[in-house]
């Protein structure tokens, strides 16, 4: 071994130059899965360093419309410090006579936070504000152009701006707010008159326990004490769930993606070894001249493979460790948590292994034709077929495999979505791989055109040692997915911009009472007459038993069974709501009054288990309600109008406290003064501008494109560098044409031109790959994913397919340009 090891080490101090792509190939994609999974782990570290802090306590208890009890207060007091605080949402206006914007309200006691610090920008009138005074966020102040000590109306109540809000604890822990915060005291709530019978709103109730107290058993403890009241707990490691849940979700699919990356790295480590040992074939018949066994010239080459790769995956390595301070340093401010910079030894370990296996999987076979080169080599070149792995070669290529798919899914959160990711990847390389074989056999069968130019083109695209098909697999996979990228995006684009507001209504009012429905009709119409309204009532529930079986005994909860995540907003009908469509079962007597029937949308329905005439038991306002599923629906969500997954027949439902849902639909330009009619009429409902919600939407789908673009880029510089390989690789080859061409009198113009033909018919068959392959993906994901329109915007398409061409074509005709330079002579001398 250490004659292999000093042999090796010689010979890759003199010629180790060919094996740059190896490393470089790896680099990118170790890089692309350490950074993703570095980045991912750090911000779910913040949120497990920041648990405590966020959740507000050691146990948080919520409960849905309606406050605690005396007794329940009391239950909880005794357990430790106790903080109260109240959510929901209100509209806001400076009262200069603009339209009242969507807030989100929230209401805190004197004991408020009970963990971290609750503070105010500079220039505050008081440290927090009491009675008939507010603290806003800023994002409400510019919109309203209020400042310190200015008047803002909320609900009922004129209440003075004390401040401008610089760091809320607990914001994060509380979710998703669809408006800026208002926050006030208690009294300061009471005078804004919004909690009426029936409104929305949360009341949570934090406690702070003895070190070592186990926070679930407490919390569990305190909601079994009132069983049927419909209280929720949840403990520091909970808190934030939603936004826990979309970091890994969003990083399982970036590594995913980066996979992706590895696997076309993969496919230029085998171009780069192959054409690295195509090279050696004079030094390899040498060492066979001198007796050295096949083992021991495939020892050698391993240990110099072995040595480049740790190389490059080591750098890819230290790059990937350091993504998430990167991140910080760049878009902090735009991410939900500020990572927590460590160095986390998991997702670089993992990807250190992935990143070994590639490189042995797509190596072994040319180490495996080196062991076979003759030694009579040496006196004279030998141009072979390409021979299939032997038996012995295949079964170590499937053992690798085999482990490659394991460990990619093994370490994934998703087990399921990484094997069907895997799978999929698997079957689309294959295909790009059989497209890029028939098309070197198809161009092979053309008849050969009469210009020496294009025939030379063509030839170069189809001769022995033609890297098409490779080409066609990596850079092909990039682009294919940029045009998918592409597609999803602009449908998506289309579906927020046009589509679905031309289907929505233009705003969604929340806490309408029942007895305030005719002067809300009154106020809308009179501001935009001829205006549609659909009311419908509500109120809120949570799933608490499925077929008998409480759902809190269960052990996991199925995927896609998002019903089962916190309360509900649910209602009654007598007939089908619109945009419904039933799709099992039937609906029940208009005039029906027996036991409790439900209606449950279809995909949740499937993802529960559930069938016509089972049991499901919703808990409302600490009542328990058990009702036999009559009927299945499907939803038209993307029309945004007032759909509820949950649907009672009427009888005893009917009588829990409950306000009104209603939607407006009106045409746009008159939504300010709606918006303010209805703010003077009835100052406790909350308007939610359609608008607004779609925006939101649309921004966040955008920054989530944006994170899978950066990760598709380093599949698409995979594929490039994959390109260079190949140019390297067939570089013997160019050289001895550019030489016979120059000899037979061809100019540089020709030879150059020669390249320029050929990667131009390159690019046009990867545009042409690209666009139908990423198509197909896109409208897949379009169309039966996301259940929307198929839109895209071909324009869009057509710049990325261009820009896909114009790379493929530049870096083909520079890495040729050395060409020019090669002088016959020298180069006759040389072969």
């Amino acid at each position: 071994m250490s004659l292999v090891g000093r042999l090796a080490l010689r010979d890759l101090r003199r010629g180790g130059r060919g094996l740059f792509l190896l490393a470089l190939c790896l680099f990118f994609g170790t890089a692309a899965l350490a950074g993703i999974g570095s980045l991912s782990a750090s911000m779910i570290a913040a949120l497990d360093a920041q648990g405590r802090q966020m959740l507000g306590g050691d146990v948080e208890l919520r409960v849905s419309q309606r406050r605690a009890t005396v007794e329940e207060a009391a239950a909880f007091a005794a357990r430790g410090p106790l903080s109260e605080t109240v959510g929901m949402r209100a509209m806001a206006d400076a009262e200069r006579g603009d339209a009242p914007v969507l807030v989100a309200l929230k209401g805190v006691d004197a004991r408020w936070p009970l963990i971290g610090d609750f503070r105010l920008q500079p220039g505050a009138l008081a440290p927090r504000p009491a009675g008939l005074q507010a603290a806003i966020a800023p994002a409400l102040a510019d919109r309203l152009g209020v400042k310190v000590g200015d008047r803002l109306r909320v609900g009922a109540a004129r209440l003075t701006v004390i401040g401008i809000i610089a760091t809320e604890p607990d914001a994060l822990g509380e979710g998703f707010s669809l408006g800026p915060r208002v926050l006030v005291d208690m009294a300061g709530l009471d005078a804004t008159a919004a909690v009426q019978p029936g409104s929305l709103y949360d009341s949570r109730y934090r406690l702070l326990l003895p070190v070592g107290a186990n926070a679930k058993t407490i919390g569990d403890g305190l909601s079994d004490r009132f069983p049927g009241a419909g209280w929720s707990t949840r403990t520091p490691d909970q808190a934030a769930g939603g936004l826990r849940r979309g970091i890994a979700q969003l990083g399982q699919f970036l590594l995913l993606v980066g996979l992706s990356a590895l696997a076309i790295a993969g496919v230029g480590v085998g171009s780069g070894v192959a054409a690295y040992l195509a090279g050696k074939t004079r030094i390899i018949a040498m060492l066979k001249v001198l007796g050295a066994e096949s083992r021991t010239i495939a020892a050698i080459f391993l240990t110099q493979l072995a040595a480049v790769a740790a190389i490059g995956i080591a750098l890819g390595l230290i790059v990937g460790a350091a993504v998430p301070a990167i991140v910080t340093g760049v878009a902090g401010d735009a991410l939900p948590v500020v990572p927590r910079l460590a160095l986390y030894p998991v997702p670089l370990l993992t990807a250190a292994a992935l990143s070994a296996l590639v490189a042995l999987l797509f190596a072994l076979p040319a180490l495996a034709r080196a062991r076979r080169v003759p030694a009579a080599s040496l006196l004279r070149d030998v141009v072979a077929n390409r021979r299939w792995p032997s038996l012995r070669t295949a079964a170590a290529m499937t053992g690798l495999l085999a482990l490659l798919v394991a460990l990619a899914v093994l370490t994934a959160s998703d087990r399921i979505l990484a094997l069907g990711f895997v799978a999929a990847m698997a079957v689309l390389v294959a295909l790009l791989w059989g497209i890029g074989i028939a098309l070197r056999r198809g161009l092979a069968r053309l008849p050969r055109p009469r210009r020496p130019l294009l025939r030379l083109a063509l030839a170069n695209l189809h001769r022995p040692g033609a890297q098409t098909d490779r080409l066609v697999v990596a850079l092909g996979l990039g682009f294919a997915l940029f045009v998918a990228l592409a597609t999803i995006d602009t449908s998506l684009s289309s579906e927020m911009a046009s589509r679905a507001p031309a289907k929505a209504p233009r705003f969604f009012a929340i806490d309408l009472q029942p007895d305030d429905a005719p002067a809300f009709r009154t106020a809308v119409t009179r501001a935009a007459p001829g205006a549609r309204i659909e009311a419908t009532p509500s109120l809120r529930g949570s799933i608490v038993a499925l077929k008998g079986q409480s759902v809190a005994d269960m052990k996991t909860v199925p995927e896609g069974a998002w019903v089962l995540r916190g309360d509900r907003t649910i209602t009654w009908a007598k007939s089908l709501p619109p945009r419904n469509e039933i799709t099992a079962g039937r609906w029940w007597p208009a005039d029906y009054r027996g036991p409790p029937l439900v209606s449950i949308e279809d995909r949740a329905a499937e993802a529960l288990g559930l069938r016509i005439g089972d049991e499901i038991t919703v808990a409302v306002l600490g009542v328990d309600v058990t009702a036999r599923i009559a009927a299945t629906r499907k939803i038209d969500w993307s029309g945004l109008g007032l759909n509820f997954a949950i649907v009672f027949s009427p009888g005893l439902i009917e009588e829990a406290p409950h306000s009104l849902l209603a939607s407006v639909y009106a045409p746009p330009g008159g939504d300010g003064a709606i918006a303010r009619d209805v703010a003077r009429a009835l100052p406790s409902v909350t308007m939610i501008r359609v608008g607004d919600v779609i925006g939101q939407i649309g921004e966040l789908l955008g920054q989530i494109a944006l994170a899978i673009r950066v990760a598709a880029a380093v599949t698409v510089a995979a594929g490039l560098v994959v390109l260079v390989g190949a140019i390297a690789a067939s570089a013997r080859a160019r050289r001895t044409d550019a030489v016979i061409l120059k000899l037979l009198g061809g100019s540089s113009g020709q030879v150059l031109g020669v390249q320029a033909i050929e990667y131009a018919l390159l690019s046009a068959l990867l545009t042409g790959v690209a666009l139908a392959v990423g198509g197909v993906a896109g409208w897949y994901v379009v169309t039966q994913v996301f259940s929307l329109g198929w839109a895209p915007d071909w324009s869009v398409v057509a710049l990325t397919l261009a820009a896909s061409a114009i790379v493929t074509l530049g870096i083909g005709v520079l890495g040729n340009l050395p060409l020019l330079r090669t002088r016959p002579a020298a180069a006759l001398r040389a072969d």
